[in-house]
């Protein structure tokens, strides 16, 4: 770990302020250290805002919903009115990471942390993530756990986060603010696919700060859930997750919202799924034929290929458990 310099504030203007000198903001931490234990991170001063008032959870509009960046996993995850209007968000949740994990990490954290491709996290293969311009060792090396889906000839690697799976599919807006003011972006545009420039990840300017990420209301009755595939039950990042949320009146599908993670540079949304089911009714024929659609435009390496067929069965089980005909 190279040196660096530490400073805690408790409000906005003193945060903001050193953000804009290039200070690197932290709160739970459970990312940026790990990063920096390994070189891969090597800020000169840290931000401590674990102290700023950004822990609020509450209701807006018709059923739509706040969650303070500063609010932890655990206390989301476990808050009534996420859970009842919207488990989506709650089963994201309770599927990342560990318990332990879960107490400290913050939902504005999550949302931003970076990859876990092996290649980026070891300094001494070539990531453009981290060294742009210096090649991607990913692309012809051990890439079973890397994406199909968003992928560019700079970068393969995958978004790690759960809860931003569901946020995507839910319309879920970034709340920011920086020395130029406030400003919403939404998600799916605030998290940015590698292009040319994978080392330019989230749409976010110099010295700004999530304060938020707002669901909004979605017409209601709302089914929701999250199915997470991966190799071991407990503390391991996806193959490949499905985000679904039905809302279905008098026998028809009238909204659907779903997308995958483990598959895509970013949390990604289904729209071929979605508009294959809006206006049909519910049955396992439906789900199959919508979940075919899951994998349109997936560009497979030598060693994820499986994460086609996976894919497409993870949103045809969970379309069935959400849409109730499993």
């Amino acid at each position: 770990m190279f040196p660096f310099s530490y400073t805690r504030v408790s409000t906005a203007h003193a945060a903001l302020a050193a953000g804009r000198r290039g200070g690197r903001y932290i709160a739970g931490g459970t990312t940026l250290v790990d990063l920096m234990r390994e070189t891969v991170e090597r800020p000169e001063t840290l931000v401590d805002i674990s102290a700023l008032p950004l822990r609020q959870i509450t209701t807006t509009g018709r059923g739509g919903l706040r969650i303070g960046a500063l609010v932890r996993m655990s206390e989301a995850a476990a808050h009534p009115v996420v859970r009842s209007t919207y488990p989506v968000i709650s089963e994201a949740l309770e599927l990342s990471a560990s318990a332990q994990l879960r107490n400290m990490a913050t939902i504005g954290g999550n949302v931003l942390q970076r990859t876990r491709c092996a290649y980026f996290r070891d300094v001494s293969a070539n990531c453009n993530k981290r060294t742009p311009g210096s090649g991607c060792a990913a692309r012809e090396g051990v890439n079973r756990s890397h994406a199909i889906l968003g992928t560019s000839a700079a970068c393969v690697a995958t978004h790690a986060s759960d809860v931003a799976v569901a946020f995507a599919a839910l319309d879920a807006v970034v709340h920011l603010e920086g020395p130029d003011g406030t400003r919403q972006v939404a998600l799916t545009d605030f998290l940015l696919k590698p292009g040319d420039t994978p080392d330019r990840e989230q749409d976010l300017r110099r010295g700004e700060l999530i304060t938020a990420v707002e669901v909004p209301a979605h017409p209601k009755p709302l089914r929701s859930g999250y199915l997470k595939v991966r190799d071991r039950q407990t503390y391991e990042f996806a193959l490949t997750s499905a985000a679904v949320a039905l809302n279905v009146q008098g026998g028809v599908i009238r909204a659907a919202k779903v997308a995958a993670g483990g598959v895509g540079t970013v949390p990604w949304r289904l729209s071929a799924v979605e508009e294959a089911l809006v206006g049909q009714r519910p049955s396992t024929a439906l789900w199959a034929a919508a979940a075919g659609r899951a994998a349109d435009g997936a560009i497979p390496l030598a060693h994820n290929g499986f994460k086609v067929e996976l894919l497409k069965r993870t949103v045809e089980r969970q379309l069935a458990v959400v849409g109730g005909t499993r």
